[in-house]
């Protein structure tokens, strides 16, 4: 069963805020990494690449956390449990709008050595619990 994201919580994902997702390793530890996302509703988008760790850790368990803890309010934070569902189509076009949101430039002008990296894939995690102070 999907959770619902409160209106704060919304505001905060709309915002260029970073957040951290966990996966699950194949020895079952988790893997931590920083990214840019987007909210669809109370679906939390981000973008990877083939290649990363985190999208093999989603396509074997979809499993994952996203932790959002604002630099601007340390001591709120929200942790949003779900299923991350990955997407082949859009993976290009998301990180354009993401580096634009947060940087104010396209992907390849922010990150010029982008060029070389692997194809773009679309992950959407489906919150099945939210806890936190946000």
């Amino acid at each position: 069963m999907a959770a619902a994201l409160s209106d704060d919580l919304k505001a905060r994902l709309d915002t260029p805020v970073f957040v951290t997702v966990a996966t699950i390793q194949p020895d079952g530890s988790p893997q931590l990494s920083p990214v840019w996302v987007k909210r669809d509703g109370d679906d939390v988008i981000f973008s990877t690449t083939l290649d990363r760790r985190k999208e093999k850790n989603l396509r074997r368990d979809p499993r994952v956390t996203v932790l959002l803890q604002p630099f601007d309010a340390p001591y709120t934070y929200a942790e949003i449990r779900g299923t991350a569902q990955i997407a082949t189509e859009g993976g290009q076009e998301l990180i354009d709008e993401l580096a634009l949101k947060y940087t104010g430039l396209r992907y390849a002008e922010f990150n010029p050595s982008s060029a070389q990296d692997s194809p773009r894939v679309v992950v959407r995690v489906t919150p099945r619990k939210v806890v936190g102070r946000i």
